[in-house]
Order: C-alpha cells, then structure tokens, then sequence
C-alpha cells in the first residue's frame, strides 16, 4: 500500500505547538493512499490471527472477519450493489455491524450510518436522504422500518444479536431475551422485501470467497461514509467522508494518542457506529492498528463499570457525561488501570470538575495517564485537536492533531484574529469532509478558501487560541447568548456552575426578557443523594455570584432530577428551551 504526506508545501505553516509533541518527525505523517478497505486487508494480511471482536466473550480473529466480510460483500454484489450506490446501516455495535460496514467500503458504495434508536420517520428521513438501496437494522427495532415508504429501497435485512454466538449462548439468549422479538416479515403494501442476515449471506456461508471483485479504481479521496449533524440548529444535513478522512484521523489518532499501539491491545467500543468518535477512533482506528475491538451494543454505567473491572481494555472511550456516572455509587471499586494507555472524552465539553476527579480515580487504581480531551465535529469525522499527554490547561482542548491546523477569524469572514481573541474556530486538514450531502449552498457556507491556498472548515464554533498554539472553546456561535448587550457563552457558565462540589451537571439558556432581551436560566442536577434545600440553593447561587460576571449571572435557577440528552449523549439544551418557549406562549 501506498502511502502520501498530506503537508507538502503547506510545511511553511507555523506551527508553534509542535515543541508539545514527544516525537517532532510526528507532526508530518504518512497517509494510506487507498480505501479504508485496503487499511483492513492490510491489518488482516500482518495480523490473520490477531483477534478483532470480543462480543461478549466470542472472539473473532481478523482472518475470520475477513472472511465474513467477503461473503456480506458477494452478498450485497448480488443483490445489485455497485460503486456509488448507498447502503444505511441502523446497527448497535454487533458484529453484524462491522462486517457490513466494510463489505460496502470493499465495493465501493457509501456506508450511510444511522442510530439504531432512530424513529420510523427519522430511519425514511436518512433512507431518502441518502437514496439508499438497502437497509440493515436491528431486529427487535425492525417494526420501527417497516411502514416506511422510500422509493429507493429494495431490500431490509434484519440482524440478531446472538447470531455471531457459540450455539449455547445463542439458545440461551433466543429462549430468553430473544422470546419477545417478533420475527420481522414484510406486508403487501411494501415496495421492498425482507430478508435475515443469516438467509441474506447464507449461500456463501461455507465458501471460501476470493479477494478479487471489489471495486476498482476507488481513490482516497473518494467518498465512503455518510454520517448526520446534530441537528441541534435545524434540519440534519449528511455530511460526506472520505477513505482519506478516516484512514488520517485513525493515523493521527494513534500517533498523537498514546506512545504505542499495536496488537494485542483492547479497545473498548461503546460509542455506537453512527457517530464520528465511535466509528473512526473505536473502530477504524484499533484496526488499523490490530486492536482488539470489545464490542459493546448496549450499556450504562453500571455495566459499563462491570466491564471495566473485567476487561481491563487497553483504551477507553467515552462522552464527559459517561465518566461523570462512573464517579458516582463507588463504581469504580475494584477497577485495575495499572494497564490502560489511554482515556479520552469526546462529543461535549468535558467539565473541568469531572476530568480533575476522574484523573484521581485514575491515579489511585494505578493508571500512568491522565483522561485526555478532544476536540472536533463530524465535519472532520471526529477530534482534530486533544490535550497533550504531560500538560493539561484549564479550559483548554488541547492542541490540533499532527498536520491539522487551527485558526480562530473575525466570525463571517476569513481574517485572522490574534492570539487570545474570541473568533470562530476554523480548521484545515486530512479530515476535513469532502461536503454536505446534495447541499452545495450549505458546503460553500462552511469550506472556504483563503488566501493562504488551504480549504478551510468555518466550524460555528467560538473560541480562542493562546500564543502557543491551545485551544479554547467557548460556545456554538448560534448559542451565545445576548443580554443587556452583552455576549454570554453557556459552556463557560456551565463549567463554574459544575464545580460547585454538590452540582452533577447543569446547563445554560436565555430565556426571553421584554427588558434585557434574554436573561440566564440554569438548570441543574444535583449529585446523588442531594436534595435542593434552601441552604443548598443559597451555597450555588453564593458560588455563582462569587465567580461569575454579574451581566451573565443567572436570574433563575431550576433543580432537576435529569437534563435531556441527545442520542450521543451531550446535554440536549434544544429541548430546554422549546420548553421554556411553550410557557412563555401559555
């Protein structure tokens, strides 16, 4: 395989973060010039025995999976599936998902990655949007599927969660949970069929499958998966990845990440394979590297814990709100991190509360690393930039990945902004996405060249970035708040509200004010076992006035016992301010 330096002439850039790097040759890598298949097969062609998948307990080498991947693939090239054509994939992380994930990248068509929680009407959204030929999802989740009315499709399959188990696990799980999943079929008024995963494959089950019909002529540069935006400021919009966008997110990743990763190492997959963080670091990047995968299609904290305590993965991955549970109820007792290398936080702001506790918890249960944050959107599949291994500095994010670059400009144009000053964080790199799905208006919003000859992400994030190189997040720009004509940022308030030692979590919105125009609201979870009494509120709201500016200082505050998250996990402010709206027209 072939291997390209995305920098070339850009080296002229300066770099003053580069001093951070424990190895300076690591800020000009070497990128696969080729499919994130062909990082697979090489993966599989050094390592054949390596193990891939641990899903619960069943372990599957990278040979086998090979193997599977290659009879999915004949599969799908039966059932019509070209170079091109898009495939939506609503799987939890089971094998099923993984296998079907690279067969679609073997031929050359586009993985289009869903939620499996999704609703009916959000699964025909994104079937539509992507004018996918195929369905794959879960089978006690089909009922979801099965009156949607997409012209495009032609098939669903349905998979199972024990069809990858050894048979006494698979009867005992089919005479258990399996008893109340009804066996999906198709009615008359269907325009598609349906299919098992076990029928859909089972013509090659016992075949050997050669290695010869993949798609030909498929560059780095083309584009392989579809994943969402939040949709946190309106209709979702696919965002298109390249084979080069994860193959050099899963070289940075690794190269910037940890001091060595190779395999033999675990890395524990609960970030689901729709996201950005789940699919290009748990995923993509572990076998690039003959990882292990401990597939995990669904937790909690609790179980999450139990994991933890008897798996002792090598890396960890997770969203802040996850390592937030896990200090709480004592349950990380009994949890051995003498061997991990790495923990990381991605997907929403890590509070600086929690990551002080967590490095302790991690300390004392003999880990030699520290929880480490990054940050990114999935414009650029996942994190650009992550907080160096030996320095962390409060508010920070870290610094940008080896060959990515930061800058922060005057918000709407492409003026650079000097250090320390607040402006829109833009971003330029291997990751970057190729654009919006069949949104051109949108992609020129956001990929712009400047005058320095790169194309540049305008993220829509706010933030600064300090004379050497870190940088500071402050806020979505269409989240900032104006009162009294002053700019308040929610994340900032956030983080002095959650260091109250009684907070859990809070969140920040501006609630209409006839006079101010928005006043701040904080919405707070108290940590287990606390009740807001008066003393308590007085001792918050003390804190508060002690550390906030008085033009941000919030004017109401109300306790709860949850917040609203997204299917991610971040703290859904979105549904906490249509709330505050419906009263306001009441």
């Amino acid at each position: 395989m072939n291997y390209i330096n995305f920098i070339g002439e850009n080296k002229k850039i300066n770099r003053p973060w580069i001093k951070y790097y424990s190895d300076p040759s690591l800020a000009d890598l070497y990128y696969p010039d080729g499919t994130m298949y062909d990082v697979f097969s090489e993966t599989v062609k050094n390592y054949p025995e390596a193990i891939a998948l641990d899903y619960m307990n069943t372990k599957t080498s990278y040979k086998k999976l090979h193997s599977e991947v290659l009879r999915c693939a004949k599969a799908l090239s039966e059932n019509g599936i070209l170079p091109g054509d898009r495939i939506t994939v609503c799987l939890p992380n089971i094998p099923q998902a993984v296998i079907v994930f690279y067969a679609i990248i073997y031929l050359g068509a586009h993985a289009n990655m869903i939620h499996p929680l999704s609703a009916g009407s959000e699964i025909e959204f994104y079937v539509n949007t992507s004018k996918s030929k195929l369905l794959f999802i879960f089978d006690a989740f089909y009922k979801k599927a099965s009156a949607i009315n997409c012209p495009t499709l032609k098939k669903i399959i349905y998979a199972g969660a024990a069809e990858y188990l050894p048979f006494p696990l698979r009867l005992g799980f089919n005479l258990t949970k399996g008893r109340k999943i009804q066996k999906p079929q198709a009615c008359n008024e269907n325009a598609f069929s349906v299919e098992s995963w076990t029928d859909f494959i089972s013509k090659y089950k016992k075949k050997q499958i050669a290695d010869d019909f993949g798609a030909k002529d498929i560059k780095a540069t083309h584009t392989a998966v579809i994943l969402y935006s939040g949709g946190t400021t309106g209709t979702q919009k696919g965002i298109m990845l390249s084979h080069l966008n994860f193959n050099a997110l899963a070289t940075q990743t690794a190269a910037n990440g940890t001091d060595s990763i190779h395999p033999g190492h675990t890395m524990l997959a609960v970030l689901p394979l729709f996201h950005g963080f789940g699919l290009g670091v748990c995923i993509h990047t572990a076998i690039m590297k003959g990882c292990t995968i401990i597939l995990v299609p669904q937790f909690n904290a609790d179980s999450f814990a139990q994991l933890l305590r008897k798996k002792t993965p090598t890396f960890v991955a997770g969203v802040p709100t996850l390592y937030e549970a896990l200090l709480r109820n004592n349950r990380l007792d009994g949890v051995d991190f003498s061997n991990i290398k790495g923990v990381f936080a991605g997907g929403d702001t890590l509070p600086h509360d929690v990551k002080i506790r967590f490095d302790e918890a991690l300390r004392q249960r003999g880990a030699k690393v520290a929880l480490r944050e990054g940050f990114g959107l999935t414009e650029c599949v996942t994190a650009s930039a992550l907080t160096p291994a030996k320095e962390y500095r409060k508010g920070s994010v870290g610094i940008p990945y080896s060959d990515t670059f930061y800058k922060i400009v005057e918000p709407g144009t492409a003026k650079e902004l000097p250090a320390n000053i607040d402006g829109e964080i833009c971003i330029s790199g291997p990751s970057v996405m190729n654009g919006y799905l069949d949104n051109k208006e949108e992609t020129d919003k956001v990929l712009k060249r400047h005058e320095d000859g790169l194309v540049w992400l305008h993220t829509g994030d706010l933030g600064t970035m300090d004379e050497d190189g870190f940088i500071y997040f402050k806020s979505r720009i269409k989240r900032m708040i104006k009162c009294s004509g002053y700019s308040v940022y929610p994340s900032q308030i956030e983080e002095i509200i959650n260091a109250h030692e009684a907070v859990s979590v809070s969140c920040i919105i501006g609630v209409h004010d006839d006079y101010k125009m928005n006043k701040i609201k904080a919405f707070i979870v108290l940590k287990d076992g606390l009740e807001p009494t008066a003393q308590l509120r007085a001792s918050i709201e003390e804190h508060c006035k002690n550390n906030i500016a008085r033009y941000s200082l919030p004017k109401e505050y109300e306790y709860k016992a949850s917040l609203p998250l997204t299917k991610v996990g971040k703290v859904a402010y979105t549904v906490l301010e249509k709330e505050e709206m419906s009263k306001n027209v009441k």
